[in-house]
């Protein structure tokens, strides 16, 4: 990934269904498999590569679509954060529950 991380541009990108699944597949000829045109393709693969979600590399005349690893490990790491975030809430929230219960009884 070259450039830096943008969470709003990574979860921007990931929330089209159409380039959640080119992330998915990663390869070459991704047109083929989307009720779409090759332009319209093109324009998702390039949010994506934007984002730093896909790679594109010229293989003769194709450009082959790569997914890239780095962007969604960043972006895991961001949610992975959130989770233990929330997590640690919930768990305050179920002492204070607890803590209210016990002092009731």
């Amino acid at each position: 990934m070259t450039t830096p991380f943008d969470a709003d541009l990574v979860f921007a990108a990931l929330a089209d269904a159409t380039r959640r699944d080119i992330v998915l597949r990663g390869i070459a000829e991704l047109a083929e498999h989307y009720p779409m045109s090759f332009a319209a393709v093109q324009k998702h693969i390039a949010v994506l590569e934007r984002a730093g979600l896909v790679t594109k590399d010229r293989a003769g005349r194709r450009k082959v679509v790569h997914t890239d690893m780095e962007g969604l490990r960043m972006a895991q790491g961001l949610l992975d954060r959130y989770e233990q975030l929330w997590r640690g809430r919930i768990d305050r929230m179920t002492d204070l529950i607890t803590s209210s219960e016990e002092t009731r009884a």
